[in-house]
C-alpha cells in the first residue's frame, strides 16, 4: 500500500489553539496546544482578542511540524476546524479587527434578537436557515458591531469591512490576505445562509441590514480552497479542509450513516445526528445544520447544543475554589456515591436546546446540611450528562430514529463515571473511541480526502477504534425517577434574568 502523506489539522477552539499531525491509520504524530484567554467585559459578554487567536494558532501549526521532525513540503495539505459562530470584521485593506471577536457564548446580541422576534422575523429565518432566532448565532453578532461602532456600518456597504468566522480569520491571514472563504459547515451557522439552496440568503441580509460583500465565498467541506503563503510554514500547504467543530468531530467519528450520532463534551455539549442528504425541520427546538459538503454532495445533520458542560469543571475551579486543577473533579466527585439529591443547572449564560432562554441563569437545587462540596462537584459533573439527555429525547422525537448507541468524544469524555452516568441515562450504550481528538481528526479527514491521503469514506471507517464501551446499568423506572428532580431543577432557572 502506497502511504499517504500526513495532514496538518488547526484546531482553533474556544479555550486553547492547538495543531496535530495526524499518520495515514489517523493516529496523532504530534500535537502542539496553546491557552486562549478569555476576555469579559460584561456578565453574560465573552470575547477574544483576533490576533491573539492567530498568534497562538500560528505557533501551535509551526510547532507541531517540529515535534512531528516534518517541513512543510513533507504533508499532504492542512485542515482547518474551529470554534463556530464566533464573528471577527476586519480592515480589508490593512487586516486589524475593527474589534474583539464576540464568542459564541456571548449574549450580546440578546436585544437584536428581541427585536427581530417582535418584528415577526423568526420563522422565515428559522425555514431558511434551520436555526432558531438567538444570540448564539453570528448574524446578530455582526449586526451588534455594525450598530455600536460609529461609521462600521457605511465603509462595510463599501467594501472596506470583511466578515469571518474563525476560519475564514485563520484562512485570511494563512494566505496573507489573497483568500477570503468559508465553508458550508460554518456558513449554515451564521444565521445569514439558506440550508436549502446553500447560498447567502439576500432577503435575511435586508432585514438585518448586512452588506452582503462583507460576507466569504462559500466553498465545499473537502477539497483544496487554496495554500498557504510559503512564509507562514516554510513552504506553500493546500488548505484542504475545511468545517466548523461539531461537524467536524461527527465526520471524524465516522458518522457517515443516516440515524448516527455522536455526543461531544467540550466546553460545550453538541450532540449531531446525521440526517442524510435531506434537512429535517425540528418540532422541538433543536437545530438543522449542514454536516459537510463534499463534491457538491451534501449531508445534514440535526444538532443540539449546550451552552456550558466542561465549562462547569473550571468554573468549580476558578469560581468557587473547590478544585485546584480540573482533572482533580473527577476524583472529588467519586469520592461520594451519588450527588445526594442535588441538581447542579450551569444555565450561566442561559440555556440552549431544547430551551432557548437566553435569560435562564445558573442554580444549585437540593442543599441540605448533608451536601459537601463532593455532592456539589459530583452534581456538576453529572449536569452535562442531565443536558445531553435532553437532547436526544428531542432528537428521537424530531428524527423518528430511536439510537442504538451514542459516540462520545471531548475532553470531558475521558471522565469514565461520567460516561457511565450517560449511559445510564440515555439508556443506550456509549461508546469513546481510542482517538479522541476527533475535532481535529475530522478536519484532517476532510483534507487528506481531497488530496489523497484517504481515497473513500471507507479507508476512514476503517481507522475508527472502540476505547472503551459504557452500557446502561439503571432500569427505565429509575431514570424517570431522576429526571423527575432534574426538570423541576431546570424549571426553577428558566426567565430568571430582567
Amino acid at each position: 500500500m502506497v502511504m499517504g502523506k500526513p495532514i496538518l489539522s488547526l484546531d482553533q477552539g474556544t479555550t486553547s489553539s492547538r495543531a496535530i499531525v495526524f499518520g495515514q491509520d489517523g493516529r496523532p504524530l504530534s500535537v502542539a496546544q496553546r491557552e486562549l484567554p478569555q476576555i469579559y467585559p460584561a456578565p453574560g459578554d465573552v470575547e477574544h482578542d483576533p490576533e491573539e487567536i492567530w498568534q497562538t494558532q500560528l505557533a501551535c501549526a509551526r510547532e507541531a511540524l517540529a515535534r512531528a521532525g516534518l517541513s512543510a513540503s513533507q504533508i499532504g495539505s492542512l485542515g482547518i476546524t474551529n470554534q463556530r459562530e464566533t464573528t471577527i470584521l476586519w480592515d480589508k485593506a490593512t487586516g486589524k479587527p475593527v474589534a474583539n471577536a464576540i464568542v459564541w457564548q456571548s449574549r450580546v446580541s440578546a436585544p437584536v434578537c428581541d427585536r427581530l422576534k417582535a418584528q415577526g422575523h423568526d420563522s422565515l429565518i428559522r425555514q431558511r436557515t434551520g436555526l432558531v432566532v438567538d444570540a448564539y448565532f453570528s448574524g446578530t453578532k455582526v449586526v451588534h458591531l455594525l450598530e455600536t461602532i460609529p461609521g462600521l456600518r457605511e465603509r462595510a456597504a463599501k467594501g472596506e469591512i470583511l466578515f469571518g468566522t474563525v476560519d475564514t480569520w485563520l484562512i485570511w491571514k494563512l494566505t496573507g490576505g489573497k483568500l477570503h472563504v468559508t465553508d458550508v459547515s460554518n456558513a449554515s451557522r451564521t444565521l445569514l445562509f439558506d440550508i436549502h439552496r446553500l447560498d447567502w440568503d439576500d432577503e435575511i441580509l435586508a432585514i438585518l441590514n448586512i452588506p452582503r460583500v462583507m460576507l466569504p465565498r462559500v466553498v465545499d467541506s473537502s477539497g483544496v480552497a487554496g495554500q498557504t503563503d510559503a512564509e507562514m510554514l516554510g513552504a506553500p500547504v493546500a488548505i484542504a479542509g475545511i468545517a466548523g467543530d461539531q461537524q467536524a468531530a461527527t465526520f471524524g467519528q465516522a458518522c457517515f450513516q443516516p440515524g448516527s450520532a455522536k455526543n461531544t463534551y467540550g466546553t460545550g455539549c453538541f450532540l449531531l445526528l446525521n440526517t442524510g442528504d435531506k434537512p429535517v425541520p425540528s418540532a422541538h427546538n433543536l437545530l438543522t445544520t449542514v454536516g459537510w459538503r463534499i463534491g457538491g454532495k451534501t449531508t445534514y445533520c440535526l444538532e443540539g447544543a449546550v451552552f456550558v458542560a466542561g465549562a462547569v469543571v473550571q468554573w468549580l475551579r476558578d469560581g468557587l475554589g473547590i478544585i485546584r486543577k480540573s482533572e482533580e473533579v473527577e476524583t472529588l466527585a467519586a469520592s461520594v456515591p451519588d450527588a445526594g439529591g442535588v441538581f447542579v443547572v450551569p444555565a450561566f449564560t442561559g440555556l440552549g436546546a431544547p430551551h432557548w432562554d437566553p435569560r435562564a441563569r445558573g442554580g444549585i437545587f437540593g442543599l441540605t446540611r448533608g451536601t459537601t462540596a463532593a455532592h456539589i462537584a459530583r452534581a456538576a459533573v453529572e449536569s452535562m450528562a442531565w443536558q445531553s439527555a435532553d437532547l436526544l429525547g428531542a432528537m428521537e422525537a424530531d428524527s423518528g430514529v430511536k439510537l442504538s448507541s451514542v459516540k462520545a468524544d471531548g475532553g470531558a469524555s475521558r471522565n469514565n463515571a461520567l460516561l457511565q452516568f450517560q449511559a445510564d441515562l440515555l439508556g443506550v450504550p456509549v461508546r469513546r473511541p481510542r482517538v479522541q481528538e476527533t475535532t481535529a481528526l475530522g478536519v484532517a479527514y476532510l483534507a487528506g480526502l481531497a488530496t489523497g491521503t484517504w481515497n473513500s469514506l471507507g479507508d476512514i471507517e476503517k481507522n475508527w477504534v472502540l476505547d472503551q464501551e459504557f452500557t446502561p446499568a439503571t432500569t427505565a423506572a429509575d431514570r424517570e425517577k431522576l429526571l423527575v428532580g432534574w426538570r423541576k431543577a431546570v424549571g426553577r432557572t428558566l426567565n430568571w434574568a430582567e
